[in-house]
């Protein structure tokens, strides 16, 4: 016999329509990606695709997961990424998309186990495809996408195994946080987030005496050997990266007392105001020393520490990156949906339609916001309103309001470097690629014809360290290796290339444009006869 819930769905037509809308926004993605997209590759995805040419156990500031999804994917469907559209963007993509997929089969799920209403688990899946911070990690190959979706499916295993006990459910639940692991460091807040839940939870602290506990950890742990064997033979250059990215590096004591403000202020605005506000009453309406519901303490256990943990660090970095908690409302959003169905059932008439009018509201900005992310030439003409006509002082004032300026003008600028290349070819030379800073090398590698390795000078510049440092030869270690070459040098000034060349050419400026308003613009040199930098260990640090 059919049960049906208050939307008029059996539970499987929720489960038909929400496997809908998943495999919908799936396929709208993989047109999105295969169309005329145009959004490059943001220096992240392009340094991460940079990363799978060289496998390795580990890298300089991730694990090797990330890497190994874009190889893997390039590799079994590059030459069908290259026919359809003559990239490998889509083919470097296509793991985000199905990352996505999963996450939100993994919230459905959830919400379905803890609530046991599966027209409530419709609704989840549908807010969150109104996200623009959800829909950019389905679209966009970060770290973020394998990391969320794990995350997500660790919550849905955890419960799994806190309720039943069973050994399989709690190695595999380390297997999840031991992959997490190799994705994204921060995976690791899962386990002390869990045993916060068993520990202030009485009856479920005579889990820490079970196997399964134990079995968890140590297969989580086996997800950092990699990363432990691969920052042995390197000098522990991660330990020290993450270090500076906290703000914790060594003789440093300042402290930003307004950073937890900008995080805050920042979270807000992430999740458009609305639904943070509904995730803070959620989360003191179901406070652990009141909610007597054990499924429900345990959902707010798995979010609150995450937040917590990032908002004390704001204090030291100021205020961190947008995206650093993003894990804290995965359990967090089946919590709101929760709250949200118990306060509709119980309010007033004129509570549940201010309820409704919020949510359906939200969603609709959400929904524009992320359609507008995907493609802001339809917003051009308000940006430029906005952002001014360009001055000596702003030269690109369209980045101050358009954050996807990041992911343009790349193919520009390697269609340039292409140029010189030929230019120099037919003067009897192979010029070396060369930039100023870790993140431009890949976007270099990846869009300039026959993909060609290109190196990193940050390191003799003052900029921090990054994995071109370890790779060898690279010209700031090995200069004898390059002596004599002639370069071609990205976003370096004259000066600094004259320090360590016999030649330099006069920079030419490459601009890009977008609906003639200047997006992007960097410097070209050529420089010949490279003798080495002076001082390569004086850099920014890590």
């Amino acid at each position: 016999m059919l049960s049906y819930s208050a939307t008029g769905l059996s539970v499987r037509g929720c489960r038909i329509v929400a496997g809908g809308l998943i495999l919908g926004a799936a396929l709208v993605r993989l047109l999105y990606l295969a169309a005329e997209c145009p959004l490059d590759l943001s220096p992240d995805e392009a340094h991460y695709w940079d990363w799978s040419r060289h496998l390795d156990w580990s890298y300089y500031s991730k694990g090797p997961l990330i890497a190994w999804l874009i190889r893997v994917s390039c590799d079994l469907l590059g030459p069908w990424s290259l026919a359809l559209t003559g990239s490998l963007m889509p083919a470097v993509r296509l793991p985000a998309v199905l990352c996505g997929s999963l996450l939100l089969t993994a919230l459905y799920v959830l919400t379905a186990r803890i609530f046991r209403k599966e027209s409530l688990a419709l609704a989840v899946v549908a807010a969150a495809l109104t996200l623009p911070m959800l829909s950019a990690g389905s679209s966009l190959m970060t770290i973020d996408a394998p990391y969320t979706c794990l995350w997500a499916w660790a919550l849905v295993v955890g419960y799994q195994a806190v309720t039943a006990n069973r050994l399989t459910a709690w190695a595999t639940l380390g297997l999840l946080i031991g992959l997490g692991m190799l994705a994204k460091y921060t995976m690791v807040l899962w386990v002390p987030s869990l045993v916060l839940f068993l520990f202030f939870t009485p009856g479920l602290r005579g889990l820490f005496r079970q196997r399964g506990f134990w079995l968890m950890l140590v297969v989580a742990a086996l997800g950092a050997v990699p990363i432990l064997l691969w920052n042995a033979h390197h000098g522990w250059v991660t330990l020290q990266h993450a270090r500076g990215h906290a703000g914790l590096e060594s003789g440093v004591s300042l402290f930003h007392w307004l950073g937890p403000v900008r995080f805050v202020a920042t979270q807000f605005l992430l999740l458009l105001g609305y639904w943070f506000v509904a995730w803070v009453r959620a989360l003191w309406r179901h406070r652990p020393w009141r909610e007597p519901r054990t499924e429900i303490v345990y959902l707010w256990w798995m979010s609150v520490p995450v937040f917590v943990f990032f908002g004390g660090f704001s204090l030291k970095n100021g205020g961190g990156e947008p995206n650093w908690p993003v894990t804290a409302y995965l359990a967090g959003a089946v919590l709101v949906a929760g709250w949200l169905a118990e306060h509709m059932r119980t309010g007033g008439m004129w509570y549940r339609r201010l309820t409704v009018a919020g949510i359906l509201a939200t969603s609709g900005v959400g929904l524009m916001l992320t359609v507008l992310i995907h493609d802001t030439r339809r917003a051009a003409p308000l940006l430029a309103r906005l952002s001014g006509t360009p001055t000596a002082q702003r030269p690109l004032p369209m980045r101050r309001f358009d954050p996807t300026c990041r992911l343009k003008g790349w193919q520009t600028l390697a269609a340039a470097v292409d140029d010189l290349r030929d230019r120099l070819r037919r003067e009897g030379a192979e010029p070396i690629l060369a930039c100023s800073t870790w993140n431009i090398p890949g976007e270099l590698g990846f869009y300039c014809r026959q993909q060609p390795i290109v190196y990193s000078l940050g390191l003799a510049l003052g900029d921090r360290h990054s994995q071109y440092d370890l790779w060898r030869p690279n010209p700031v270690m090995d200069p004898d290796a390059f002596a004599g070459k002639t370069f071609i040098l990205v976003g370096i000034s004259e000066d600094a290339a004259r320090a360590a060349f016999d030649q330099v050419e006069q920079a030419q400026a490459v601009t890009h444009f977008e609906n003639g308003q200047p997006i992007a613009c960097w410097s070209i040199l050529v420089a010949r006869g490279f003798r080495g930098f002076h001082e390569p260990a004086a850099s920014g640090g890590y």
